[in-house]
């Protein structure tokens, strides 16, 4: 039986890595090997497998390696764009910026990941993707339990299912796990070009109510620094 029908996605994978230097000195962080395969694989299987079929991957730093691994998409089932800020602006345009620059190959709602982030169980699914689509929420985030390197957490999870940044500590405080749903409209006052991170735009929709939030309890990794990618290499791999 085949996947049901899913929005597109943008993979983030701009970034120059420079706190897992020197191992990205050559090799851009989303192409590092986690437990077999390069980081980005995963999300490209999980995206494959939750019936999504367009991805727009951005890249600047040593970003013309990416075409050279992953070609076309086709030996998942997909096809994949890549949206080179590095070749039109000269360097990343962070975070809101580079789903600005993709937008056109993106559609009203998508799927947001950052391909420097291990989350292996996450599906992607259909279901969570038609309900925010069928919506007006600006964006959907996955909250997962704060680490050791990051304990005050991003968000507060509101009663009524909205990302909120008061209440702490009365409300449970947690960090965004770097995968969710956006809307076009968020990031349409953005000129091709802009560099621009997202925590703005997250905190604007928050103040307008139209940012939801739920709790991602599965296995989820910051591979931001040498130790962290060590560590999940020291694990049992993951089928």
């Amino acid at each position: 039986m085949s996947a049901p029908r899913n929005l597109p996605a943008v993979i983030l994978a701009a970034g120059r890595g420079e706190r897992m230097r020197p191992l990205t000195d050559h090799t851009p962080k989303p192409l590092l090997p986690v437990c077999g395969k390069p980081l980005i694989e995963w999300h490209l299987e999980a995206l494959a497998r939750a019936g999504v079929r367009e991805v727009v991957v951005n890249t600047a730093w040593l970003e013309e390696q990416f075409p050279r691994v992953l070609g076309d998409g086709s030996r998942w089932g997909l096809r994949l764009r890549y949206s080179m800020e590095g070749r039109d602006h000269g360097g990343a345009l962070e975070t809101a910026g580079g789903i600005a620059k993709a937008l056109p190959w993106l559609g009203e709602c998508f799927w947001v990941v950052s391909g420097d982030v291990f989350l292996p169980g996450f599906a992607f699914d259909a279901a969570d993707a038609r309900r925010f689509e069928h919506g007006t929420r600006l964006g959907q985030l996955w909250l997962a339990p704060n680490a050791p390197h990051h304990p005050e957490g991003d968000f507060g999870l509101g009663d009524d299912g909205l990302a909120v940044l008061d209440g702490r500590p009365a409300r449970p405080w947690r960090t965004w796990a770097s995968v969710g749903l956006f809307r076009a409209e968020m990031f349409r006052g953005i000129a091709p070009g802009t560099r621009l991170r997202l925590t703005p735009l997250l905190h604007q929709a928050i103040a307008q109510r139209r940012l939801g939030a739920q709790p991602w309890d599965g296995e989820w990794t910051d591979v931001g620094t040498p130790e962290r990618l060590a560590a999940l290499e020291a694990a049992a791999p993951r089928a």
